[in-house]
């Protein structure tokens, strides 16, 4: 599916100039000889962006009318200290279209269903969001709609985190997956302090990893945060995203389930850069001695292995250092719209400080070929 085309300027990038800053002679030979293979990938590194609407978007949100009539009965005006914005399936075509955006995976964002005090309440709510999704986004006869959205299932799961909760969530994952057809699974970084790697998740890691789907971690505030007088998303939430990542490692779940492919928001929060520190207690230096490693000097290779986004976060400060630990095949292109809709107010390209960090080439992959590769249903819906 293509759309209007779009002007989407290519920045000249620093490494292009340090390549093009070559020896005389060396330039002279060149001149002289058939093409390198150095020569080949450079070009095809530096192709021109598509103009049309190429690109996926693995982080942004949903708030339809009859969730956001539940979230002010229910005295909820705001999410990471952000007022919930205006939503709708027409808004989120327009906001793609402006973007060269082709589709959406969308996801449910904080509080989630956790702000309903009864577990039956907070099933329902779940339920019905992901027939929504799955009905009238994903899978929809809407031929202005088809192909634009795909979609994280959201959890029945309260704050905190009970076994009532879990068994619930186990249900509705396997419904969301198998009969709704929906592309991933969108859970929280931490459930009133309870977070990802507690046992009592253990039942719902158990079918993540048998479904081996995309799990996409969302952070939210956290209890008892230092109050700063600025919203929590600012900050906190890269903190929240960080303790989960890390909680999972020593509690062994990435070991346990690598079945499970995750998703961590918003560059994996702080992660990227404190990788190697967090990592210090998975190589004792009696470990290291027995597997013949050398020094403590490298990340867990748990971490490389996750998937990150670039949402709220395309700068170079943090796309470096996810690139550093866990390659460009590990980076996908995200918005956080309609939360982030004050970031994007003109045409064009929406992160153009991606430039700064990967060649052209690079960045078709990081904003569609990674995720079409992790998205095999969505893959098959939007065809060749």
């Amino acid at each position: 599916m293509t759309g209007p085309q779009l002007d989407v300027p290519i920045g000249v990038r620093r490494r292009g100039v340090l390549k093009a800053a070559v020896p005389l002679g060396v330039a002279a030979t060149a001149l002289t000889t058939s093409p390198t293979l150095a020569d080949s990938q450079s070009a095809t590194e530096n192709i021109p962006l598509p103009r049309s609407r190429y690109r996926i978007d693995v982080h942004c949100h949903i708030v339809p009318d009859f969730y956001r009539l539940s979230l002010t009965a229910n005295g909820v005006a705001e999410s990471g200290g952000v007022p919930f914005p205006a939503w709708s399936p027409a808004l989120a075509v327009d906001f793609m279209n402006r973007y060269g955006i082709q589709t959406q995976v969308v996801s449910v964002s904080e509080p989630g269903v956790t702000y309903l005090s009864s577990a039956g309440d907070r099933v329902a709510m779940a339920r019905r969001l992901n027939d929504y999704m799955s009905k009238d986004l994903v899978h929809t006869d809407a031929a202005r709609l088809a192909g634009r959205f795909g979609a994280f299932a959201i959890l029945p799961i309260g704050a905190p985190a009970s076994e009532q909760d879990i068994a619930a969530a186990v249900v509705e994952v396997t419904r969301a997956v198998r009969e709704l057809k929906l592309d991933g699974v969108g859970i929280f970084s931490s459930y009133a302090d309870v977070y990802l790697g507690d046992p009592v998740f253990e039942p719902l890691m158990r079918a993540l990893d048998d479904l081996g789907v995309m799990v996409f971690i969302h952070p939210t505030t956290p209890q008892n945060y230092p109050h700063l007088k600025l919203p929590p998303f600012l900050y906190e939430f890269t903190f929240d995203t960080t303790r989960a990542l890390i909680n999972m490692l020593y509690k062994g779940v990435y070991r346990r389930y690598p079945n499970i492919r995750w998703l961590g928001a918003h560059a994996g929060g702080t992660l990227p850069y404190i990788s190697f520190r967090a990592s210090l207690l998975t190589v004792t230096p009696a470990v290291a001695q027995t597997l013949g490693i050398t020094g403590t000097d490298d990340s867990s290779p748990a971490f490389r292995k996750l998937f990150y986004d670039t949402a709220l976060s395309p700068a170079p400060q943090a796309m470096k250092s996810v690139r550093e630990l866990a390659g460009t095949e590990h980076i996908l292109f995200a918005t956080d719209w309609p939360f982030s809709s004050g970031l994007f107010p003109a045409f064009g390209d929406p992160a153009p400080q991606l430039d700064e960090t990967f060649t052209s080439g690079d960045r078709v992959k990081v904003e569609r070929s990674n995720a079409l590769a992790q998205f095999p249903g969505l893959a098959k819906r939007l065809g060749p």
